[in-house]
């Protein structure tokens, strides 16, 4: 007897990560993973649930030269394990979705051409969500396949938001601001809706902090305003990218120092960030625990810019009911929420230490006027309850 499910495949630069869900009623996680350092000393780390062992071992280069064959890998391990699942339809991460898709599409031939006319929009991102598409229709021929997108909620925005002061013929090119970590701020304010829907109708700031970073604000559960842009390189400092920098850096760097386009964009999107600040490491636990100038001033700038985003998000917003925090640093990191929320009680945010120390959901005091609050993002999720949703349209239809 087969079981039905979903496969969802998040395909990034050097990795590809997935999860199996049983979709036979509300998706129910049955197994997560990732094969990491694709095309190089690729490795296979997998949770493949409770009554199984975790799956964690060193590939040979064949298993995973590339993203086709890291996908039939992923799939060998689930056959094994799972040898009643069928796939009927997969779900895919892809980052851009231009000002066209503001919901999960079928993949269909003239979706995959207009994905592959948007890789120049997010260089580092979309090839690679193609790449893992193209693998996944020629493992499951059959399947339907469906593109969930990072941009889609924030497709909202009022053009004043979205719009750059350039000549108007650019905006109508398709130069504007996208925003970007569209599925984790769907489902938190998915979440919020669910657990304190006074919130979910108020005004709510999400930041989504990790080596990928960006904030969000949120009026109605709708987006109205993200710290990112055009690509998923403005905004906040990341792991290695630079965030928000004068564009005049890039004439200088071109001009004064005659380096390349593609060498800039190298600096910007690979070299810069907390990594570029500290020379040490893009990881926030590592810059914590070290105990040098250059890791201080990272952080510094990180905490420094995330306030300032803050502030000009609750100004676009009106005021602020709400700000959560999700994402690796935003979930784990004590420190950094602390940083961030100390001395901000003009805007109504008030931080309990205890709580914050203890991890817990609700994380400021009751006197505070706005709630800060840690709800852990779920992507794949999002994306397994949109592929279900549009696999039974596609059997009604």
């Amino acid at each position: 007897m087969t079981q039905p499910v979903t496969l969802t495949l998040n395909a990034g630069s050097s990795s590809l990560k997935f999860s199996l869900y049983d979709i036979s009623g509300e998706p129910v996680q049955m197994a997560v993973g990732l094969v990491e350092n694709i095309g190089r000393q690729p490795r296979l780390k997998a949770n493949l649930g409770e009554a199984l062992p975790r799956a964690e071992r060193d590939l040979a280069a064949s298993e995973a030269a590339d993203h086709k064959s890291a996908l039939a890998t992923v799939l060998a391990l689930l056959r094994e394990h799972f040898p009643a699942a069928r796939a009927s339809v997969v779900g895919h991460r892809v980052v851009h979705g231009g000002p066209r898709y503001s919901e999960p599409m079928t993949v269909t031939e003239p979706v995959m051409d207009e994905l592959k006319r948007l890789s120049p929009f997010a260089p580092i991102h979309q090839p690679h969500n193609i790449a893992g598409i193209e693998a996944a229709q020629a493992a499951f021929p059959d399947a339907l396949q469906v593109a969930c997108f990072d941009t889609a909620f924030h497709r909202h925005h009022p053009k004043e938001n979205d719009m750059f002061a350039l000549p108007r013929e650019y905006y109508d090119k398709g130069i504007r601001r996208y925003g970007f970590h569209g599925l984790s701020y769907e489902f938190v304010s998915g979440e919020l809706k669910r657990i304190a829907p006074q919130l979910h109708a108020g005004r709510v700031v999400v930041a989504h902090l990790g080596n990928g970073a960006s904030m969000c604000g949120i009026l109605g559960g709708r987006s109205v305003a993200s710290t990112m842009g055009f690509t998923a390189l403005d905004g906040l400092p990341m792991g290695t990218r630079c965030g928000q920098v004068d564009p005049g850096v890039i004439f200088y760097m071109v001009q004064q120092e005659g380096r390349t386009i593609d060498e800039v964009r190298d600096i910007f999107y690979n070299k810069s960030g907390l990594l570029g600040l500290s020379g040490i490491s893009n990881d926030m636990r590592v810059l914590e625990s070290a105990d040098v100038p250059a890791a201080h001033e990272a952080i510094n700038y990180f905490v420094f810019r995330i306030r300032r985003e803050l502030g000009g998000l609750a100004a676009a917003l009106g005021g602020l009911d709400a700000l959560v925090f999700c994402g690796g640093i935003g979930e784990n990191s004590r420190k950094i929420r602390r940083r961030i929320c100390d001395g901000l009680d003009w805007i109504g945010l008030d931080l309990d230490h205890d709580r914050n120390d203890d991890n817990a959901r609700v994380i400021s005091t009751e006197f505070s006027r706005a709630r800060i609050m840690v709800i852990p993002t779920n992507e794949e999720i999002v994306i397994a309850r949109a592929a279900k949703r549009l696999l039974q349209q596609s059997a009604a239809a």
